[in-house]
């Protein structure tokens, strides 16, 4: 059984993950599940523990700027960004360092690096008591919807890793935006808690959008069927079809009436109440069984289009 610890035991976190245990966390997005980013075997464990293709490379979460920069060779805008943003839910996709102690299997074989540095008081005592740079993807089976609290990783993961330490639920509930500073001009990767438009104001101009990388992607997130509940998804709905589930987005239009299950992410239209609650909503309404979830039209602005692109995925055609 996996070992439940309390947001005090941090530390005790720390020390497992130190020993080459997983260990799911707490950050301001969602759970991550934590292993040393420098021990093949641990990621290996966790690569299994997830079901998480080996191809899709792994966050490699550290304290400061100085940690990352060991790790990664930040330039004049990866530095830019990581003074205004970190610790917070923004990573960096930079070249891998020389010297770059996290493993091969973490960074999927590349020759990049994923670096973040996580604003949650629990995430940071973690990673404090281990005192190495920690992978943590969310802590939930690959493809699946990520948790936004300990319930969520245990419904997931009890029995496949260590301890899961509780933080109660996450402040933001959606990912971290990653843009990669590869040369050239910086790449929006994935569409996260972070806005486009707050990163392009610290840039000075545009974030160029990502171009092809399904077949070896540079970061997480990037396969095209992810964040998938059991349940088919269809977007952008007006109408509600014979036993379908509704997710809705500002007023229901009377369509939860009609629906087989209903959650709403905001009844007001806020953007970011419905980033916060998007993946437990999908889990609940994934839990009553329905065959098919009808998502609400979501704006494609700010948080929006974070929201459009996860649900984008989930919606896509399930990879075997």
């Amino acid at each position: 059984m996996t070992l439940r610890l309390g947001a005090s035991d941090a530390a005790e976190g720390g020390r497992l993950l130190a020993e080459g245990k997983l260990v799911a966390f707490p950050t301001e997005t969602v759970y991550g599940l934590g292993a040393d980013a420098c021990d093949p075997r641990a990621v290996a464990a966790l690569y299994a523990a997830k079901g998480r293709p080996a191809f899709n490379p792994l966050i490699s979460h550290v304290l400061s700027i100085e940690a990352a920069a060991a790790l990664g060779r930040l330039d004049g805008d990866a530095r830019r960004l990581a003074e205004a943003f970190w610790p917070g839910p923004l990573t960096l996709v930079v070249p891998a360092a020389e010297e770059c102690a996290v493993c091969d299997l973490a960074r999927a074989g590349l020759d990049t690096i994923a670096l973040r540095a996580p604003d949650h008081p629990v995430a940071r005592a973690v990673i404090a008591a281990a005192n190495r740079p920690i992978v943590a993807p969310s802590a939930n089976r690959s493809g699946r919807v990520s948790p936004t609290s300990a319930a969520h990783v245990l419904e997931d993961l009890d029995d496949r890793i260590d301890a899961v330490v509780d933080g109660g639920e996450t402040r933001v509930g959606l990912e971290s935006t990653i843009v990669a500073c590869l040369g050239g001009a910086p790449r929006l990767l994935r569409p996260g808690a972070l806005p486009r438009d707050a990163i392009e104001r610290v840039l000075g101009r545009s974030l160029a959008d990502p171009s092809d990388d399904s077949d070896a992607p540079l970061a997480p997130g990037r396969l095209s069927s992810h964040y998938a509940p059991a349940a088919a998804v269809r977007l952008d709905a007006t109408e509600i079809g014979p036993g379908e589930a509704y997710l809705g987005f500002g007023p229901d239009g009377g369509l939860a009436d009609r629906a087989a299950a209903f959650e709403s992410l905001s009844p007001t239209g806020d953007l970011a109440a419905a980033a916060a609650r998007l993946f437990a909503c999908l889990r609940r309404l994934d839990a009553t069984g329905v065959a098919r979830i009808a998502v609400a039209p979501i704006p494609n602005e700010g948080l929006g289009e974070a929201i459009r692109d996860r649900l984008a995925r989930a919606a896509a055609p399930r990879q075997s």
